[in-house]
Formats: C-alpha cells, sequence, structure tokens
C-alpha cells in the first residue's frame, strides 16, 4: 500500500489521485446566466443531491489547478442565484464533453456544443432540451474553502422544480437506470456509463436485520471459494433455514451426487458445495445458498 501525505506533493499531482480514486461521479451538467442575461453551460463532477427535505443538490465550481483562476459558473451564481442542474446521459455525453471547452466569457456553450435551450418555469437560466432530468435550483449559499489553485467553491442548492422525460420512467412511475443510461466521470480522459451489466442490485440491509458475517459458521467464513460479497450477501439474511429445510435439500439430486462422489474425500465435497452455493448467491438464491452451505 503506497501511503501519500497530501502535503508531500503537488496539488495537480494529488488531483490526480483524488479524481482517479474517487469515482465514477455524476455530473451536474449547470447552466447559469449572469446579469446582463448571458448564458453559460458547463459540466462539473464535484458534486451530489445531499438531502430530499429540503431537496439539496451541492456543486464546486474548483479553482483551476494551474493558474488559479475561477469559472464562469462561479461568477455567475454570484450575480444570478439561480442554477440549473441538467443530468447527462449516454446520448450527449460528448456534447457535454465540448460544452467544458474554456470559451470566453459570454459565449454560449448551449450553440457551441449544438443542444437545445428550453426555458425554465421558476428560475432564469434555461435548462437542456436534450438532458433526461433537470432541475431547476435556487442558490442558497456560495461557500468558498481556500483562495488557492484547487480551493473548492461549494454552491448549496435547493430544487425548485424538476423536470423528467417520461421514457426514461418505469411502469412505476420511477426512473429506471436502464433507461436513464447516463454517465459518470472517472480521472483523466475517462467516463463510465451506468448501463448494461454494469447495473446490479444489492438489497437493502435497512429491509432487515441482517444476522452479519460476524455469525457466520467459521468453516463457511473461511471458505477457499466464497468472496468477500458472498458473505456480505450470507450475513443479510434474517434467519438461516430450519433444520427441515436444510434437510429436505438434501435430497437435491447435486447434493446426493457430491455426497457419493466425494465420500472419502471431504475437502473436495465442501469446496464443490461452495461453488454450487456461490452459483446460487450471484444468481440471486441467497437462501437456496444457504440450504446448500449448511449441508452435512
Amino acid at each position: 500500500m503506497k501511503s501519500i501525505n497530501p502535503k508531500d506533493i503537488s496539488t495537480g499531482e494529488l488531483h490526480g489521485y483524488l479524481l482517479g480514486a474517487i469515482a465514477p461521479r455524476p455530473i451536474a451538467f449547470a447552466s447559469t446566466i449572469d446579469k446582463e442575461g448571458n448564458v453559460n453551460l458547463s459540466p462539473f463532477s464535484f458534486f451530489n443531491v445531499f438531502g430530499s427535505n429540503p431537496p439539496v443538490l451541492i456543486f464546486s465550481p474548483a479553482r483551476r489547478v494551474r493558474d488559479n483562476t475561477t469559472k464562469h459558473s462561479l461568477e455567475n451564481v454570484k450575480e444570478v442565484k439561480e442554477v440549473v442542474i441538467n443530468m447527462v446521459n449516454y446520448s450527449m455525453v460528448e456534447q457535454m464533453s465540448l460544452a467544458s471547452t474554456e470559451y470566453d466569457k459570454g459565449v454560449n456553450e448551449f450553440v457551441k456544443a449544438g443542444l437545445t435551450e428550453v426555458g425554465s418555469t421558476l428560475v432564469k437560466p434555461p435548462r437542456v432540451a436534450e438532458s433526461p432530468v433537470a432541475f431547476e435550483c435556487k442558490v442558497l449559499q456560495i461557500l468558498p474553502v481556500g483562495e488557492e489553485g484547487g480551493a473548492a467553491n461549494l454552491i448549496i442548492c435547493e430544487v425548485v422544480m424538476v423536470h423528467v422525460k417520461e421514457d426514461v420512467l418505469d411502469h412505476d412511475g420511477k426512473i429506471s437506470p436502464f433507461k436513464l443510461d447516463s454517465v459518470a466521470r472517472m480521472g483523466g480522459d475517462w467516463y463510465c456509463r451506468a448501463n448494461g451489466n454494469a447495473l446490479f442490485e444489492i438489497p437493502k440491509p435497512i429491509r432487515n436485520k441482517g444476522i452479519g458475517v460476524d455469525t457466520i459458521p467459521t468453516e463457511i467464513r473461511n471458505s477457499a471459494v466464497l468472496t468477500g460479497n458472498n458473505l456480505g450477501r450470507l450475513g443479510n439474511v434474517e434467519k438461516l433455514p430450519s433444520g427441515d429445510d436444510i434437510e429436505a435439500y438434501s435430497h437435491n439430486p447435486v447434493i446426493q451426487e457430491y455426497k457419493v462422489r466425494f465420500q472419502n474425500d471431504p475437502e473436495s465435497y465442501i469446496f464443490h458445495l461452495h461453488e454450487f452455493a456461490k452459483e446460487k448467491l450471484e444468481s440471486g438464491n441467497i437462501e437456496e445458498a444457504w440450504k446448500i452451505l449448511l449441508q452435512k
């Protein structure tokens, strides 16, 4: 493990480590306007949601590392305390990237990037028509953290209106991650697309009080087959299968075949049981995996 004291390296080097490691990061495609009415559109990956009552988003147009200058978005929200945070999906990622070009003040990145302005409902800056979701916001506070290159400027915003394209909603009216097809920022020139096999579900522990990895029998916890993720999933059950359920499962043809094949090789028997359980775990059959692991 390489250990680094931030004070021992340059800001540029540290910036690279931070952005390379803290990823993927959601992108705030922020549209702002100055007091003269000039529109600016720029992406920021120092961004996230921080509350829902009131709904609060925070993004940070940090000071440029190379020359300590500030960005037009920061200057604009100081003049007009409103912003639209447009979310970015794969179909517009190249245009979003183009809008990050450091054009001169007064240049409209909507025009440069070939994106469409749509008038907002409650704020002055326009929103991006191509964006799947857009949040109209009032700026509550601008919090500078430092005055040197790389220093953050936290723009704390309250969402006052939300626009969601209906084609990203599922049959329950919720945003579908598959339909949203969002992108996120990695380090350097890299991005991440949240779709296909990149998406997976994990049952939230708040729905139940899991038994925990510490209560998993030692021979299972120290398995040569099961991973930390597998153990985490096993520890998320509220209770183990009953003895009757385990006994009933012992008649499964695979279990019967293992018992015969490995009757004189207990190590191989356990190994194959764990491999069988791992397959079930990774297909979402947690209860069945437990019934396999608890076979004698």
